[in-house]
């Protein structure tokens, strides 16, 4: 009985490890209205430093006075579940899973929520000839 209830108090400390993505939040298509405000500056943020930062746009085009254009559109949905209370399971024993046996079973609550949110996001680039900034405009909408 001694060793299951061990066996119970260490899987309840016990946290799994689990490898970190190797995405950060510094990767290309990381595209939020404060990364544009810091990356992108007129006439010295060139193509090549915005493809490393963003990735690639969704649209490329050139517009009525010949300048080339790109437009990146993203939409994220952002899910978020938390709990809160507690919860005990069965301690089974040498017996098997009666009371008699040297198992035991508990029960607990446990209370959830889970809320859902949009997000988007269109940046538009204009450049010169030489493949530099020449004007960009942004718009973010979160609901």
């Amino acid at each position: 009985m001694k060793f299951a209830i061990y066996l119970l108090s260490a899987a309840l400390v016990a946290t799994p490890v689990h490898a970190r993505d190797k995405k950060t939040d510094d990767s290309p298509n990381t595209l939020t209205h404060g990364m544009v405000q810091m990356t992108l500056e007129v006439g010295k943020t060139t193509q090549a430093e915005i493809l490393e930062t963003f990735g690639g746009p969704n649209v490329t085009s050139i517009d009525g006075t010949g300048q080339e254009m790109w437009v990146y559109d993203r939409h994220a949905t952002v899910t978020s579940n938390s709990s809160s209370g507690f919860s005990i399971g069965m301690i089974v024993g040498a017996g098997g899973g009666d009371v008699a046996g040297g198992g035991g079973l508990g029960f607990g609550k446990k209370k959830s929520k889970s809320s859902q949110s949009s997000r988007s996001m269109t940046l538009i680039i204009k450049f010169d000839r030489n493949k530099v900034v020449s004007d960009f405009r942004s718009r973010s909408s979160s609901f």
